[in-house]
């Protein structure tokens, strides 16, 4: 396998659906993409060619190749490394309200037991800026980058929006751009791929019983296993996210949410009624 066999990449953002639009691509034959997320061009690098080309299947034959790394998008160095090795490739973006998708990261975390609950000495900006909670939003100047190496043309913008709104035109657009004839979407992924409100083990207990995690993984789905882990989960109730805060981060993110409607040529004004 070499680079120039890998025809697309979905940069990001995270929390914006993209696991949708892979679930999609994945259920057509012509399509070949592997599960996870690589994340080679952003903190795998050092791993070497091989085994980036390692997870993807050998038998590729004539379909379409690519991946989804999330982080690409954000992470220092992702794009001029992809654009080293894959100038060729055709980009896909797919993006969330910047508040939305923060708040969402913040509380998946939470929901793992990696942050607490002062929402605020995370989201709020007047605080500091951090990478994985704010700077990440900025799509703007993220997306700027890849258009400066790559030209705009190969650079597909979609909006999460659109997942709900209108799926088959979401798809049609992303088919259109990787050079896939038109087919209806798939039934897999219809349905919410994650669900925050899922109930699921508190954080304090999840951590204690972390050790647990390899040994009972081949038992996930067994009646046995998930009558204990009902005893144990609950709904996770998340620190809210205030108005207040809210229009804090509506005041950092909105020069990159006006610098973005200019790049995709749409109008987000209900982003900045959310």
């Amino acid at each position: 396998m070499h680079f120039s066999d890998i025809d697309f990449v979905i940069i990001g953002a995270a929390k914006s659906a993209t696991t949708w639009l892979q679930q999609q691509l994945q259920a057509d034959p012509a399509v070949h993409m592997p599960d996870p997320e690589l994340h080679y061009f952003s903190r795998e690098y050092s791993r070497g060619q091989d085994w980036y080309f390692s997870q993807f299947n050998e038998e590729l034959s004539d379909r379409i190749v690519g991946e989804k790394s999330n982080s690409y998008l954000y992470e220092p160095d992702s794009a001029m490394r992809l654009h080293n090795d894959m100038p060729h490739v055709k980009l896909i973006a797919q993006l969330r309200n910047p508040v939305e998708r923060a708040y969402s990261s913040y509380c998946m975390r939470f929901r793992r037991g990696e942050v607490g609950p002062d929402i605020e000495s995370y989201l709020d900006p007047t605080l500091g800026e951090n990478l994985k909670y704010l700077i990440s939003g900025k799509f703007a100047s993220h997306l700027q980058t890849y258009i400066d190496l790559y030209g705009r043309d190969k650079l597909l913008i979609l909006f999460f929006e659109g997942v709900a709104q209108d799926p088959e035109g979401q798809m049609s657009q992303v088919r259109s751009h990787i050079g896939l004839p038109q087919r209806s979407i798939s039934s897999i992924g219809r349905a919410k791929v994650k669900d925050k409100k899922s109930p699921t083990v508190s954080p304090k207990l999840r951590k204690s019983l972390a050790w647990l995690k390899p040994i009972v993984r081949p038992l996930r789905g067994t009646s046995g296993f998930e009558a204990i882990r009902g005893m144990v989960t609950r709904e996770i109730q998340y620190p809210q996210l205030t108005d207040e805060l809210r229009n804090r981060l509506n005041d950092y993110y909105h020069p990159s949410i006006e610098a973005l409607e200019k790049m995709s040529g749409q109008s987000l004004s209900h982003w900045y009624d959310s």
